[in-house]
Formats: structure tokens, sequence, C-alpha cells
């Protein structure tokens, strides 16, 4: 059950982080949302969500598959495997044209369309191109290297809850 709980609420944080949706009020010299899909466009953003999301997951994984052991140490490699298949289906099933198209409004109302064409010209040049080629490997070894310190604040929260009065767990 708390494998369950913990797998739920590794996926929400991400998800909520990833797709957080607000009411936005569009202002007059806002770009269109032409403007702001072609900008998504150029910038791949498909395929960075997609990357984006099989690195965060593989490293949560590996942080789930230490605690399920911690936490349960008869948990077979089966049951272990079954939660990340859920992981995997997650990925794969994720709506990312829902996410982008949920995006648009958001970006309309930080960026007018002269930024917007800035931003997009940016992103078509070389070096926009090359800062959106490197961003998934940067990214992935950032998480490598902010492992240890992640994985030390998720023990330390993991041993506070477990730490908790008896008069609290029932």
């Amino acid at each position: 059950m708390k494998l369950k709980v913990w797998l739920c609420a590794c996926v929400i944080s991400v998800s909520a982080s990833a797709c957080a949706q607000t009411t936005v009020s569009i202002a007059p010299d806002a770009a269109s949302k032409e403007d702001v899909q072609k900008l998504f466009d150029v910038m791949a953003s498909r395929d960075q969500v997609r990357q984006l999301m099989q690195q965060m997951f593989a490293q949560v994984r590996a942080i789930n598959r230490q605690e399920m052991k911690k936490k349960y140490p008869d948990i077979t490699e089966e049951e272990i495997a079954r939660a990340e298949r859920g992981s995997e289906e997650l990925i794969r099933n994720f709506p990312i044209d829902g996410m982008l198209s949920d995006m648009v409004p958001v970006y309309q109302r930080h960026f007018t369309k002269t930024e917007i064409d800035g931003l997009t010209a940016f992103y078509s040049s070389p070096v926009g191109q090359k800062f959106l080629h490197e961003m998934p490997s940067v990214t992935a070894e950032t998480m490598q290297a902010a492992m240890p310190r992640i994985q030390a604040t998720v023990d330390a929260a993991l041993k506070r809850v477990d730490q908790k009065p008896e008069s609290n767990k029932k």
C-alpha cells in the first residue's frame, strides 16, 4: 500500500510541476496561439518533454527501487517490475499535446508577440538549436549530480515520518 502511495506522490508531483494549469488573462499585445505553437515546434517541445519525463522517471525509479527494498525487504523483483511498468505506461500515455495546449495561454500571458517572435528566432538559430540539443544531457547530468542530495532529503523526510509518536500512528 505504501508503495502505491509513494509512486502516486511522485507521479502527481512530476505531473503538477510539468502541467500546472492556471487561469490567465491574455494581454492585448500577446502572441497568437499559432505563434506560441510555432515556438513549441521550433523548440521540439514534444520531444523535449518526453525526454525530460523519461529522465525524471528514471531517477525517480532508482529512488523508488531503493526505498521499496528498504521499507519492504521481502518485496520481490516481480512486484518492483510491476510498479516500474506502471511508470513506463504513464510515460507512454502522457498527454503531451494536451499539456502543450494548456501551456499556450500561459505563454500568451507572460510574453508579447514580439518576445515570442524573438524566442522563435533564437531557437531557430544554430546557438538556439545547440542549446535545445544539449539540454537533455545537461538535465540528466544535473539530476545525476543532485541525486545524492535528493536521496538524503527523501531519506530524512521518510525517517521523520517513521519517527512520529505512537499516539499519531493509527
